[in-house]
């Protein structure tokens, strides 16, 4: 009964509904067909709202700083970072083994070529000498011997040789003779090899008896002294180096050794030239000279740059520069910053480099390899619009770049913001910013930075 009374109520609430009946020949309701036409009327006023919204935005100007191409010189420069040190330095060695009976010198001293630096204990290197000079004299005395032997044996030769053509002494005397004399020459010979062989060993250790004592190559100062009296010295061999003595360096010749990055290298050559900022001297630049440009990249065990030198991966090749006056008191390892000037420009018209725009080409060439070309240029401003203008530049400098072809001294051309100079396309209305706006775009621009 319960059932059956739900579902009368629900049939009544069905009867309740207002019902749409349709027309002849099946048309639709007139209120479903009204409502179809309000849909369609609003999306019309919502495009039209849209569309005029989209043209207000368009047409809409943009906010830009502006400039004038000008005429200056252009500096083209690579900066670079290194350190100082000699054009001459001598890394000095051990040449012998042994202890280190007298130590001369400090670290800073100045010396002169010849002056005495530090003793080696010459007590074996002595000995030995002494050895090889007896023996040389034993072997003197040998041959000595030898040749009055070979002598007698040239004479006697010469007597039986006279007799033996006389039909005096037998052949058999005669070849004796002969043969005695042809021994004494050998034994001479052998004698004179032991003399030359006695007196190259004798020569050999009085040369390691002499470097026992270590002089001066060339007048410098003692930029690192390595030992200490009492060490022991060893000396190299192809795997494992010897004992490092000290560093003479020349220091009035320096030179400057610098890390250039891999594509700023090809830019650089010998003989331009460099401004170098040593930090030891802060505010007094320094006029230098490129005198070698590396052709392998730096290593990072380079001994010119030790504690320069990174583990990253990035590629540098060495630079060296020879400073053309270099300051009192200078020292080997002193940091330093190149300034190398790799081109000038004089009197050339010159634009902001980020006045300078790379887009797509708008043809839709492409390269060989199949990539779309680019093309860079300005946009200049005329009669209130942008307009794109390809251009040809030459050398940069810090801020400026020279401009070969494209825009003419005078001209007016878009130089930010860096936003509006990514948005804006050729041809759309643009305005100079006002003052306000433009210490706003400088403020948010050295935000950014």
């Amino acid at each position: 009964m319960r059932a059956e009374r739900a579902r009368g109520s629900h049939r009544r609430q069905i009867q309740a509904l207002p019902r749409a009946e349709p027309r002849e020949g099946g048309r639709v309701p007139r209120w479903t067909k009204k409502r179809v036409v309000l849909l369609a009327v609003a999306a019309i006023v919502l495009l039209a709202a849209g569309g005029a919204a989209y043209s207000r935005q368009r047409g809409k100007a943009v906010a830009v700083l502006a400039a004038r191409v000008e005429t200056q010189d252009i500096v083209s420069k690579v900066t670079a970072n290194g350190k100082i040190q000699a054009e001459n330095k001598v890394e000095m060695s051990a040449l012998v083994m042994g202890q280190i009976v007298n130590l001369a010198v400090r670290e800073g001293d100045a010396v002169k070529k010849g002056d005495f630096l530090l003793q080696i204990d010459r007590n074996r290197a002595a000995a030995e000498e002494a050895g090889s000079n007896a023996a040389l004299r034993a072997s003197l005395a040998d041959r000595d011997t030898a040749r009055a032997t070979m002598e007698q044996a040239e004479r006697d030769f010469e007597r039986t040789r006279r007799n033996y053509e006389a039909r005096i002494t037998s052949e058999a005397e005669f070849q004796k003779a002969r043969s005695g004399l042809e021994t004494s020459r050998s034994t001479f010979e052998a004698a004179q090899n032991r003399v030359d062989q006695m007196r190259a060993g004798l020569n050999a250790n009085r040369d390691t008896l002499s470097k026992t004592t270590v002089r001066a190559p060339i007048d410098g100062v003692v930029t690192t002294l390595r030992v200490k009296a009492g060490e022991v010295t060893v000396i190299g061999t192809m795997n494992n180096p010897g004992t490092q003595l000290l560093t003479i360096s020349d220091m009035s010749t320096v030179e400057a050794v610098l890390m250039v990055d891999e594509t700023d290298t090809p830019t650089v050559q010998v003989g331009q030239k460099t401004l170098l900022g040593i930090d030891a001297y802060p505010g007094r630049p320094f006029e230098g000279l490129v005198t070698e440009v590396g052709n392998s990249p730096i290593l990072r065990d380079d001994p010119d740059l030790q504690g320069l030198t990174t583990t990253s991966d990035a590629i540098n090749f060495k630079v060296k520069a020879k400073v053309v006056m270099p300051p009192p008191g200078i020292r080997p390892g002193f940091s330093v910053t190149a300034d190398i000037i790799t081109g000038t420009k004089p009197k050339v018209p010159a634009v902001p480099l980020a006045a300078v725009v790379v887009r797509d080409s708008p043809r839709g060439e492409r390269t060989e390899a199949g990539k779309l070309k680019t093309e860079e240029g300005v946009y200049a401003l005329r009669e209130d619009k942008a307009v794109f203008t390809p251009v040809k530049t030459g050398i940069s400098g810090e801020l400026m770049v020279e401009v070969l072809t494209g825009v003419k001294p005078g001209e007016e051309i878009i130089t930010g913001p860096f936003k509006a100079l990514r948005q804006i396309k050729d041809g759309d209305r643009v305005k100079r910013m006002s003052e306000k706006e433009r210490k706003a775009a400088e403020g948010e621009g050295a935000g950014t930075s």
